[in-house]
């Protein structure tokens, strides 16, 4: 047998792998919308420095730039602050720097471009450093001529990366914080709903230990259907195991008179042949039927589906060899889509004495009907023979219906042992051929 393995380790493993998994692809998707977010935000605060740069720009007389000492601004006033602005006067040749550029030298480059045209990029120092960058091309209109500028504003990124490692560890921390506690949650869920079988498992154990009969507790519906299966199992065994057992004392009980017949016979020679044939024949009828008591299959809830129609065929077929100087019509209604769950060994011993019954007695006529009606499956064997003058002891051990016609008297009562053990019904009564009819019925479980 294969190692086992737990299902709760399973469902445990998998739930936090596709918890781990949704939990990564979320961070990784948040952390690039925010890092978006606040790139665009960046961009936006660079956008409306140009904004006030043109708002403070002048060009005198001769077109070169004017502005204000002290800008709206103040980082662009402070050296080193991480802000940094720059004008290009085309037509003079002529380049304006923020006070923020003093000792850093950051790379103002003065792309030139079509007037009212936005730029947003990075720019990289020679010392490696990284810079967001806006720019935008504007023709200045000075006394009827128009005077084309560059603006260039850049931000040192080391504070847009500081403020997206905040949000990264921040958000990392408490998603996995979360899975954590998910994971947590996720183990308590499945220690509770797995514990229906925890509890199946310690009743069977119990079972197996003879603590008690059967599975007793009320469990969900998923697994009820296993457990009602596990009782009828148990339940199916204990009844044959008794079967057994009973089909054994009785046999040891039932071959005591006859093996103390053949013993006193003995001392007779003459009558020895006699008995010895009469007490043969006895014992051959009690071994067949403790036999057909003790191999009942019972109700087969775990049997296949048989067709029922080959089965009646093949027992019609072999009675009419054996039957043949008696010239049967022997008809058989059943439709060959008809199927049931018994055992085929059952269903054979059952039909082969209820049909060889009918055959025995029967003067012409032997018919067999097979149906299914409500959820039952109903077989009716009649004859037009003389029928049942005693419908209670014909089912009786050694008990016939008429001596005159030879028989052990074992039949009828193998098959009312064999339909009860399948909490079916057997009954006898007049025929509409004029003779006796044996009528089964099996209940679906």
């Amino acid at each position: 047998m294969k190692p086992g393995y737990s299902i709760r380790a399973r469902l445990l493993l998998g739930a936090a792998l596709v918890l781990l998994l949704f939990m990564a692809g979320a961070g990784i998707a948040v952390q690039r919308a925010h890092t978006d977010s606040v790139r665009t935000a960046h961009y936006d605060r660079l956008q409306a420095t140009v904004y006030l740069l043109l708002a403070g720009a002048e060009l005198d007389d001769a077109g070169r730039l004017q502005l204000p000492a002290e800008l709206a601004e103040p980082k662009l006033s402070v050296p080193g602050s991480g802000l940094y602005a720059g004008i290009y006067n085309v037509d003079q040749n002529e380049t304006w720097r923020s006070a923020s550029t003093v000792g850093v030298e950051p790379p103002l480059v003065m792309r030139k471009g079509q007037p009212g045209e936005w730029v947003y990029d990075t720019m990289e120092a020679p010392n490696g450093r990284k810079y967001l960058a806006v720019t935008y091309n504007v023709r200045w209109s000075v006394r009827n001529r128009a005077a084309p500028l560059v603006l260039v504003v850049l931000e040192d990124q080391r504070g847009l990366k500081r403020e997206v490692a905040v949000f990264a560890r921040t958000l990392w921390s408490w998603l996995g914080g979360a899975a954590l506690l998910l994971l947590l949650a996720q183990l308590l869920l499945l220690r509770w709903g797995l514990s229906p079988l925890r509890a199946v498992a310690q009743e069977i154990r119990r079972i197996e230990a003879g603590d008690q009969e059967r599975v007793e507790g009320r469990y969900p519906d998923e697994i009820s259907g296993l457990t009602e299966n596990l009782n009828a199992l148990i339940q199916q065994e204990r009844v044959r195991q008794t079967r057994y057992k009973e089909a054994l004392s009785f046999l040891a009980h039932s071959l005591k008179t006859p093996l103390a017949v053949l013993r006193n016979a003995l001392g007779e020679p003459a009558e020895l042949p006699a008995v010895v044939e009469q007490q043969v024949r006895r014992m051959d009828d009690i071994v067949q039927h403790q036999l057909g008591r003790a191999a009942a299959g019972g109700a087969a809830r775990f049997a296949p589906a048989i067709a029922i129609a080959p089965v009646l065929e093949r027992v019609r077929e072999a009675l009419g060899k054996v039957y043949a100087e008696k010239g049967l019509d022997f008809t058989i209604a059943c439709a060959p889509e008809l199927q049931w769950r018994i055992d085929q060994g059952d269903l054979f011993e059952m039909m082969g004495n209820l049909m060889d019954n009918a055959a025995k007695w029967a003067r012409s006529r032997v018919e067999v009907r097979a149906t299914r009606e409500a959820g039952q499956l109903r077989i009716t064997v009649d004859d037009d023979g003389p029928g049942f003058s005693d419908t209670t002891s014909v089912l009786q051990l050694h008990v016939r219906g008429d001596e005159r016609v030879p028989g052990h008297g074992v039949g009828l009562a193998v098959v009312n042992e064999l339909v009860g053990s399948y909490h079916g019904e057997l009954e006898l009564r007049r025929a509409p051929l004029g003779g006796g009819r044996v009528e089964v019925c099996l209940p679906s479980r």
